[in-house]
């Protein structure tokens, strides 16, 4: 990965995020059997790719509202990537110390995340952005 002092790839999130994808798509989906190819693990494989593909997005936006808008849909994919880890756990196809791992690292992730949308939030308070309101501000999981 290139190692930008500035730009989408100076986000640690963004970094994480996509160490995160990789791992579950070389580690985890591998472990799945061969009638889960185009189901479970094609899903899982669909929402871990999508949590640092909303933040990059997100990233590339020019307003701090729709910013935290992609984040809170990269939030959204991480609790779809929970519910098909707790699946693949559930069906026999990951086995508990792996189950944990990658429900922990997902953890930490969210909490980075939250860490990030707050900063956004922070930037858009602090330089004063005049934004159209949304709901968004008002919404929270």
């Amino acid at each position: 990965m290139i190692d930008n002092k500035y730009g989408l790839e100076s986000l640690e999130i963004w970094k994480k995020a996509v160490d995160y994808a990789v791992d579950v798509c070389q580690s985890v989906i591998p472990l799945f059997p061969p009638e889960e190819k185009w189901a479970l693990g094609s899903q899982l494989r669909r929402s871990v790719q999508s949590i640092p593909a909303n933040i990059a997005e997100g990233y590339g936006r020019y307003s701090f509202q729709e910013s935290i808008h992609f984040c809170y849909i990269a939030r959204g994919s991480m609790a779809e990537t929970k519910t098909h880890l707790v699946l693949a756990h559930h069906l026999g196809y990951i086995d508990e110390p792996l189950h944990r791992e990658y429900q922990g690292r997902l953890i930490e992730l969210g909490k980075m995340l939250h860490g990030y949308i707050n900063h956004l939030r922070n930037q858009k308070t602090k330089n004063r952005i005049n934004e159209v309101p949304s709901l968004e501000d008002e919404y929270e999981i």
